[in-house]
């Protein structure tokens, strides 16, 4: 996936979520998983499908009268790239910008700002 073609909308990214989870998926399981959460009609999440298959974020396989689709992109890799392009776009680049804005805006709890400090002591230590 290059850095800035073929990366997801929204809309895709929330299908990406479900298939991360458990797949292969038809569109009628990955549709119920959406209706879970909005009000999103079958054609529409259908639709959706086909052009992130035609993108190359999916792939489809025959399954009887139906298709199962997989992910066709891993979920670390995408993360990061969207994580890249946010942080670009929104904070200049500045990672520490992003971090101050995040513990700004959210109540952090003592185990999570726990696990801050260990990861920032484990870049420390590696680039020491």
């Amino acid at each position: 996936m290059d850095k800035n073609t073929n990366m997801p909308t929204a809309a895709e990214l929330e299908i990406l979520n479900i298939l991360w989870k458990k797949e292969p998926l038809t569109v009628k399981e990955i549709h119920e998983k959406l209706v879970e959460k909005k009000d999103v009609g079958y054609t529409t999440a259908l639709k959706i499908m086909q052009n992130m298959t035609a993108k190359g974020l999916l792939r489809r396989e025959p399954n009887g009268k139906s298709h199962l689709y997989f992910s066709n992109i891993k979920k670390e890799e995408t993360r990061g790239k969207l994580l890249d392009r946010f942080l670009d776009t929104t904070f200049a680049g500045s990672a520490s910008g992003l971090l101050m804005q995040l513990l700004g805006n959210k109540k952090t709890s003592a185990k999570e700002l726990e696990e801050i400090k260990r990861i920032i002591n484990e870049i420390d230590k590696s680039e020491q």
